[in-house]
């Protein structure tokens, strides 16, 4: 940010401070007599201390998420909705590519048992379960965590490998290249197939595929989607047999057809 930028942002930060000063002194003039509105003071984006957090223009971070202090967000990278990352006493680093899903939570160690500093670094193309929990580790490129795993202080989960659904995986615990763990605690389980290992790489391009669909109706206008409300209401009635019998051809709004990247038996036809 210029100093032109600083400029304008603090100024925008007086302009904010000054209306909330004029509400508390509204307040206090109507005494008993005044409704308190409860507003939300949910960030999506927070800094704390000095430290703020620095997402690609491509990444997708849902409302709903929270991405606190120092977080770096790489390209194409998803975080979707009520997920935290707190980079609080520590960083966290995300790549491109990586989609860390509902729910989860991404925090850091400033100092452990073993007398670690332990940021957080997750790779490129890394899929993250709903609901994981992900304490100070690394996760290399392409590694895959299942739904509602945890991985505690220390752990590092190498290239093409696999934490399965549920799994605790304890600290300082290294996941090799091809393996796939489970259980509480988690234990080696077997090696990956070729197929396994496709379906991890799959994953991530799905979920940056799906994670611009999100953007683009997060950033529709109000106008945008009540249009798209009437126009769903419209074709739910439609009748395609009847229509077919009196020679009406009706074609769907562009407005309602999703992306053929997101439609498995549209991106297989025109893969073929």
């Amino acid at each position: 940010m210029g100093s032109l930028g600083r400029a304008v942002y603090t100024l925008g930060s007086w302009i904010r401070h000054t209306g909330q000063a004029m509400d508390r002194l509204g307040s206090t003039f109507q005494a008993g007599y005044y409704l308190q509105d409860h507003v939300s003071k949910h960030r999506t984006l927070m800094n704390i201390y000095d430290k703020s957090p620095v997402v690609d223009k491509d990444a997708f971070i849902a409302p709903s998420a929270s991405v606190i202090g120092d977080v770096q967000v790489g390209q194409g990278s998803s975080i979707w909705y009520g997920s935290v990352l707190r980079g609080d006493v520590n960083s966290i680093s995300v790549g491109s590519g990586t989609n860390i899903q509902d729910n989860s939570l991404v925090h850091v160690a400033k100092t452990n048992l073993s007398g670690k500093v332990l940021p957080t670094i997750i790779g490129n193309n890394v899929t993250i379960g709903h609901s994981a929990v992900v304490h100070g580790c690394i996760i290399e490129d392409e590694a895959f965590v299942g739904m509602g795993a945890t991985l505690l202080d220390g752990v590092v989960v190498e290239k093409h490998a696999m934490v399965a659904a549920g799994s605790l995986v304890r600290q300082d615990t290294r996941i090799r290249t091809g393996e796939i763990w489970a259980g509480n605690p988690a234990k080696l389980l077997r090696k990956l197939t070729e197929e396994e290992i496709e379906f991890i790489i799959k994953s991530a391009t799905n979920y940056v595929n799906l994670a611009k669909v999100h953007a683009a109706e997060n950033a529709k206008s109000f106008d945008e989607i009540e249009f798209e409300k009437m126009l769903r209401k419209k074709f739910a009635r439609r009748d395609e047999e009847y229509d077919s019998m009196i020679g009406v051809v009706r074609e769907t709004p562009p407005e309602l057809v999703l992306p053929d990247n997101i439609l498995p038996e549209k991106a297989q036809k025109a893969v073929q």
